[in-house]
């Protein structure tokens, strides 16, 4: 399956609503649980409620907020929070930002702002942060090393950074096999292999980079993220979005064909053959006091 998130920069801002819809709930689960490893560092930061302490709200950077899904799951979590949540794409910050608003109370809605930038070119504009946290974008970046630099300089000393991204594997998503088939059965050459030359290695691989990047208390494990399609809603997936510009162009008869063929193959297959499966790490770290 070719993976949304490999397309060029250019089609970020074209490609916002059907990522909100089709590919961001696929990675909602894998993502939120970033959040469990910002807890300690949230609590630390929120202010007393006796009051003791400075009126100063914890703030957290989303590097890569995209369509804002863990963003929203941030600020829901953490009721006194601030979300910044940094994307180069003004499209799916758009995106984030109208989600967002629809569908948090006011209040919420209003601790989450968003700011067209590059993980490795923060501005200084955008202040120090008490966390930071990203999901399936540091495989994206042209410099990793570069974006991890960057977000240890603007956390504040004891800051922690948490993410997720993809590890490397060859492994084979069935439903994507019927497609192909069908596709090429009526002569449209099959997409090209992933490259996906970002992916993290290892475990080792990832926090090995955020100890070179100067972060410490460094940990990493790998993971699996699992997603239950049904045969509909992979069909709608595949034409409606990760194939979307393929299906546009065909004749209505071709595409009715097409889609019907594809379908009738995905019916066939077995939950366990729909259920994707995909090896992912996650990496935790503290900027040294």
């Amino acid at each position: 399956m070719e993976d949304p998130e490999e397309q060029p920069q250019s089609r970020y801002d074209e490609m916002a609503d059907g990522y909100a819809r089709f590919w961001a709930p696929v990675l909602r689960v894998a993502a939120e649980r970033v959040l469990d490893h910002l807890e300690s560092t949230i609590a630390a930061a929120t202010p007393a409620a006796s009051g003791a302490r400075p009126a100063r709200n914890p703030r957290l950077l989303d590097v890569g907020s995209g369509t804002g899904t863990l963003a929203r799951a941030a600020v829901a979590r953490w009721p006194s929070l601030h979300v910044i949540g940094i994307d180069p794409s003004s499209g799916m910050l758009a995106v984030a930002r109208r989600t967002a608003d629809e569908n948090l109370a006011p209040q919420a809605a209003s601790r989450f702002q968003t700011v067209v930038a590059y993980a490795d070119e923060l501005p200084d504009s955008i202040g120090a942060f008490d966390a930071a946290m990203s999901s399936f974008v540091l495989q994206l970046v042209p410099s990793r090393a570069a974006a991890l630099r960057e977000v240890r300089r603007v956390l504040r000393p004891g800051g922690t950074f948490a993410w997720v991204t993809w590890q490397q594997t060859d492994r084979a998503f069935e439903p994507d096999r019927v497609a192909n088939a069908v596709l090429d059965d009526f002569g449209f050459d099959p997409p090209e292999p992933d490259a996906r030359p970002g992916d993290v290695a290892s475990p080792a691989a990832a926090a090995l980079a955020m100890r070179r990047a100067g972060f410490r208390e460094v940990t990493a494990w790998s993971d699996e993220l699992t997603y239950a399609w049904d045969a509909p809603g992979y069909l709608g997936f595949l034409t409606e979005f990760d194939e979307a510009s393929l299906f546009a162009d065909l004749e209505p008869k071709e595409r009715r064909q097409i889609e019907g063929r594809i379908l009738e193959g995905l019916q066939k297959l077995t939950a366990e053959q729909l259920t994707l499966r995909l090896p992912i790490v996650y990496a935790v770290g503290s900027n040294p006091a």
